[in-house]
């Protein structure tokens, strides 16, 4: 199934670019404090242990940073073959192999101001252009047209941040959430998810970045209640442990 409707995005421009220069920030600093052998945990993500997660990481920072990074990334991945993004990734894990974690997570701090710059950069005319159809269900059963726009102000910061949620389920760690960044974070995806299915639902996300919202109804008695952690929820719609009902609609990060 693939939707010919262009996907942008809902978040006001300040505060998207906001979100991605403070998740840069997050995610080097969540990393930083892993123990050596964190770094070897399986992640939610298959054949990918915390090392090659924040590989991909880095790579898609290095992508956003630099324009003819951009082109060879992109130029690899295509002559690779398969799913466009499959090969974007595997390609950027393969690039940052060697490094040891200290110097991944080096890298990547100075990397993340310059990534975070040049998504700011990125022109309105050119945040309006369509990108090739993108996968919505990893599955790959439906696909969906993007602006570039919807790329550059949402999904390369839901991408890290979901990553962090990843490396923290791996590790057992805590991951640090705020209702001033994750919060705005979760509220956009909730938004958009409700969008998805439209039906009418009241959502309640418990835990610093959750909230209540009455979606595509206007009394609540005439919606369906959901009640669970915020960061759950967004771990069950992204298709890390598919749910049934309305946490079967997907939303991309």
């Amino acid at each position: 199934m693939t939707s010919t409707a262009r996907r942008r995005s809902a978040l006001d421009r300040p505060a998207a670019m906001r979100l991605a220069a403070d998740e840069y920030v997050r995610y080097v600093q969540h990393v930083r404090g892993l123990a050596p052998s964190d770094w070897a945990a399986p992640t939610a993500c298959p054949d990918w242990d915390v090392h090659a997660m924040t590989a991909h990481v880095l790579g898609m920072a290095e992508l956003a940073a630099s324009v003819p990074e951009r082109v060879r990334q992109a130029r690899a991945a295509s002559k690779a073959g398969g799913l466009f993004i499959d090969a974007l990734t595997a390609l950027q894990v393969r690039k940052q192999a060697h490094r040891p974690p200290a110097d991944l997570v080096a890298r990547l701090a100075e990397v993340a101001p310059r990534a975070a710059a040049g998504r700011r950069r990125t022109p309105w005319v050119v945040r309006q252009l369509p990108m090739p159809r993108q996968p919505v269900d990893p599955s790959g059963g439906a696909f969906e047209t993007w602006s570039l726009g919807y790329l550059v102000d949402v999904i390369l910061t839901r991408d890290t941040w979901m990553h962090r949620s990843d490396v923290a389920e791996a590790t057992g760690g805590p991951m640090v959430l705020t209702a001033e960044h994750d919060g705005v974070l979760v509220a956009d995806v909730a938004a958009e998810w409700a969008a998805r299915h439209g039906r009418p639902v009241t959502l309640t996300l418990t835990g610093p970045a959750g909230g209540s919202w009455l979606f595509n109804a206007t009394q609540p008695g005439a919606a369906e209640s959901l009640e669970l952690d915020a960061v759950e929820f967004c771990r069950a719609i992204s298709g890390r442990g598919r749910r049934p009902g309305l946490l079967a609609t997907l939303v991309p990060f």
